[in-house]
């Protein structure tokens, strides 16, 4: 399949997915956006399952490399099978959990963070070790836990402007002559950039 998309926003419903988690569209290009994604940026994906975020990145991002690290392995599979469907071939999948496996990573200044395994206090530390400067990092949760683990730790980091937003997608789906609505789990989408 030749893409033809030339902004964020992919249906959902083109992607392969088998039974592994996906950023939905209307998160993703929420998401994206958050990013400021520009021409030279260093994106890095953490949790990235079926690919979506990483795929939209690289398409955005043609003359860069875009490291996907991901550790389950049917995911894993999934996001080659992704960037083959559509003609993405500058993304560099990284199999294993973060941040064991960030070493590979050279210098990046754009992260998303889809999911960390509970490993989120370590990954937020290698990032900020990594990135000397112009650091803009979105996290994504979906519990709680998680949003609170992130609060928390950009909490008293004066080096970084933080903003939250929590965002509820509602869907709606035709029943016989009716459009019935299906909610999809909110999301709390976290934004740092460093100052």
């Amino acid at each position: 399949m030749s893409n033809k998309y030339s902004t964020p926003g992919i249906p959902d419903d083109e992607f392969i997915r088998g039974k592994v988690p996906m950023t939905k569209e209307e998160i993703r290009t929420l998401s994206i956006a958050k990013l400021r994604l520009q021409p030279g940026d260093h994106f890095l994906d953490i949790g990235a399952g079926t690919g979506s975020v990483s795929i939209e990145a690289a398409l955005l991002l043609p003359e860069q490399t875009v490291y996907a690290v991901e550790h389950n392995p049917e995911a894993v599979s999934l996001i080659g099978q992704n960037c083959e469907k559509f003609g993405v071939n500058n993304i560099k999948v990284i199999a294993g959990k973060a941040p064991e496996v960030l070493s590979d990573v050279p210098e990046v200044n754009k992260v998303f963070i889809g999911g960390s395994s509970g490993n989120l206090p370590a990954i937020l530390e290698w990032i900020i070790a990594q990135v000397k400067a112009d650091l803009t990092l979105v996290v994504n949760a979906i519990t709680l836990e998680t949003l609170m683990t992130a609060q928390s730790w950009f909490a008293d980091r004066e080096d970084f402007d933080t903003e939250l937003s929590q965002v509820a997608v509602t869907r709606f789906e035709a029943v016989g002559k009716y459009s019935m609505m299906k909610p999809l789990t909110p999301v709390f989408i976290l934004v740092a950039r460093k100052k």
